[in-house]
């Protein structure tokens, strides 16, 4: 994937298994056929990442470069690039190739392509100086979104297509919301852009994202050690329950309370990806109170034509969330504080003199 050329700096996942990640010189990519070049303005740490580091994330195939959530200048298109043009501000889709045959491709579902290869996972990422995307997948920006906003658009439309696409909240909904990581509080932010009444529920080492989901329009934060968060929806919906639950942290015990709080018919949609394939899941719930389900992966391109919207529109500003940015050297740093839960969200500086 990497050309030969000059050398560039990057966090490298070298081989399978915890850790070995290495900040190294890498070659300088080039853009050929339909690729655009990005000089990479921030990065963020993903959920995924982590995995990615604890050697848990089976989609992860080194030796790669990690990153997936980015934003920077085109500083080159290949031959074959219609649109995108040197000194575009853009962010890029995850999906870097697909079969393009599939019932998935065909219906434009890239993130369910069962060929699909990934930035950041199969295909060289964002923790790096330069990285190429096809031009397919490179969004340009709206002139009045911040590059560091812009970096946080994977998550954001990740929340997009669990919250509109797949969970189809409505006005009035009464939404909860597990988990007050970046997922979760770009979640959050979304269903109440659809009118919906928000309660984020966590854990007491949330205390710091709970003051950022309330600041960013959360009715609602349940601190799950010192409240019954099922007493407080019961409350809230005159014994009916949520509408709509959203599994944001990764945790069975949170999809199970989710489930037993949801309302008759209503909707569970789930994000979070559990550190074991093999659960234990309260389907007796699903069957007898006719639950509703849902897988919400990734994201695909309506999801992020939305994002973009709301983020022009001003509905949605992620770069609130970036409690945490750090120089590309100091990678390691970044990961342990995501890790330990003390930010919610790591952003990696590449370069932040680009406008």
């Amino acid at each position: 994937m990497i050309e030969e050329g000059g050398k560039m700096k990057a966090v490298v996942k070298t081989e399978v298994g915890y850790d070995n990640m290495v900040y190294m010189d890498v070659p300088e990519p080039e853009a050929t056929g339909d690729l655009v070049k990005i000089k990479i303005a921030y990065s963020g740490i993903c959920g995924t990442d982590l995995h990615a580091f604890k050697g848990t994330y089976a989609s992860t195939k080194p030796p790669v470069i990690l990153g997936h959530e980015f934003s920077g200048i085109v500083v080159a298109v290949g031959p074959d690039v219609k649109k995108i043009k040197v000194g575009d501000r853009v962010t890029s889709e995850t999906t870097f190739k697909t079969c393009g045959v599939c019932p998935m491709c065909l219906s434009k579902d890239y993130n369910l392509c069962g060929n699909r290869q990934g930035i950041g996972t199969q295909i060289n990422g964002s923790m790096a100086e330069y990285l190429l995307s096809r031009e397919e997948s490179v969004h340009v920006l709206p002139d009045n979104v911040s590059l560091l906003s812009a970096s946080l658009t994977e998550p954001l439309a990740c929340g997009v297509h669990s919250v509109i696409e797949k969970g189809n909240v409505q006005p009035g909904d009464i939404c909860v919301v597990f988990g007050a990581g970046a997922i979760g509080q770009m979640v959050s932010q979304v269903a109440k852009s659809q009118g919906a009444t928000v309660i984020v529920a966590g854990l007491p080492q949330d205390e710091h994202r709970f003051e950022l989901a309330l600041a960013a329009g959360a009715d609602r934060c349940v601190d799950q050690m010192k409240e019954d968060l099922k007493a407080v929806v019961m409350e809230m919906t005159d014994n009916v329950g949520a509408d709509k639950c959203f599994e944001c942290s990764g945790a069975v015990p949170a999809l199970n309370k989710a489930l037993e709080i949801v309302k008759r018919k209503g909707t569970v949609v789930q994000m979070g990806v559990f550190s074991e394939t093999h659960e234990t899941i309260w389907t007796d719930l699903i069957l007898h109170r006719e639950i509703v389900y849902v897988g919400s992966r990734s994201q695909k391109l309506s999801s992020w034509v939305k994002a973009l919207e709301l983020m022009r529109d001003g509905v949605v500003v992620p770069e609130k969330i970036a409690t945490y940015l750090t120089p590309l050297e100091n990678w390691r740093e970044g990961f342990d504080k995501m890790i330990k839960g003390e930010v919610t969200k790591g952003i990696i500086v590449l370069d932040d003199s680009l406008q």
